[in-house]
């Protein structure tokens, strides 16, 4: 099932998505807001009523807490990174994380599919683009063993980690430069888990202005889903609406010589067949 968070006349809701590409409310089936379906605190009850004229919002415009996103989880771009001098500290070229790399994207970086990406965010012009798998826990938990993690995954949605380059390299660290306002697009949909049998099957693709920029299967990552929730879940107690990043491909714009950093005027498509579109313009 496809489920969307929306705006019409005032009011947000939830809907879920037909093949067809029709929208059904769903407060009419008891459901009026993610989390509350995420939490388990509402459940659908129906088929809802047909949607028209909305306007689209990020699937948890607001989540619990900051995002959780993992840094260098595919090898290629783990290489492509690691000699480039953006590294917040890292050390050497050829890096492969040998355990998870994990960060936060603040909740107010957050926008919806069809939003702009601020590049005003950036003083010195380097942003830059990271297409996502974006994983949302269901049911929540401490000290999750990776045999039992996908059970508490709720769903799956696509994420651009938008990135300030030079801020993520002076101030040594990830936080500033990937936290901007606008710089955390989501969307368009939440893909419930039953829907996708082998999260691992799925590709994903990135498009800058129409071009090719980045190409991959979920398989490809370092560590899996299971072993990501294991991990954060060993300090961290997971809550239902988490949302975690799983790392982006190779192909991101500081990989270039030179680098091809995003300017106001192109527009960012990152798709996962099977869950959709996301796609921003820059301004």
């Amino acid at each position: 099932m496809k489920l969307l968070s929306f705006e019409r006349n005032g009011r947000t809701g939830v809907a879920r998505l037909d093949t067809d590409g029709s929208a059904y409310d769903l407060l009419s089936a008891g459901v009026s807001d993610m989390l509350a379906l995420i939490e388990g605190r509402q459940t659908i009850a129906g088929r809802g009523e047909l949607l028209d004229d909305y306007s689209l919002l990020a699937p948890i415009p607001r989540p619990v807490r900051d995002i959780f996103c993992v840094g260098k989880n595919y090898a290629e771009h783990a290489r492509e990174f690691g000699g480039s001098g953006f590294d917040g500290g890292a050390k050497g070229g050829d890096e492969v994380p040998e355990a998870p790399i994990i960060f936060t994207k603040a909740t107010t970086s957050i926008v919806a599919s069809g939003k702009p990406i601020d590049s005003s965010s950036d003083p010195d012009a380097t942003v830059d683009y990271e297409g996502e798998l974006a994983v949302v826990i269901g049911r929540g938990g401490r000290r999750i063993g990776a045999d039992d993690a996908m059970s508490h995954v709720f769903g799956y949605t696509v994420l651009n980690d938008v990135t300030a380059r030079e801020a993520q390299k002076r101030h040594k660290q990830w936080v500033l430069g990937k936290g901007a306002d606008s710089f955390c697009p989501v969307g368009p949909v939440i893909l419930t888990a039953g829907a996708v049998p082998d999260p691992a099957a799925l590709r994903l693709t990135t498009h800058v202005n129409g071009e090719l920029r980045q190409d991959a299967l979920v398989a490809d990552l370092i560590f899996d889903i299971p072993t990501l929730i294991a991990t954060l879940s060993a300090f961290i107690t997971l809550l239902p609406g988490d949302v975690i990043a799983t790392g982006t491909p190779a192909g991101v714009g500081i990989g270039f010589t030179p680098p091809r950093y995003l300017r106001a005027g192109d527009v960012v498509r990152v798709e996962i067949d099977a869950i959709g579109v996301l796609e921003n313009p820059v301004i």
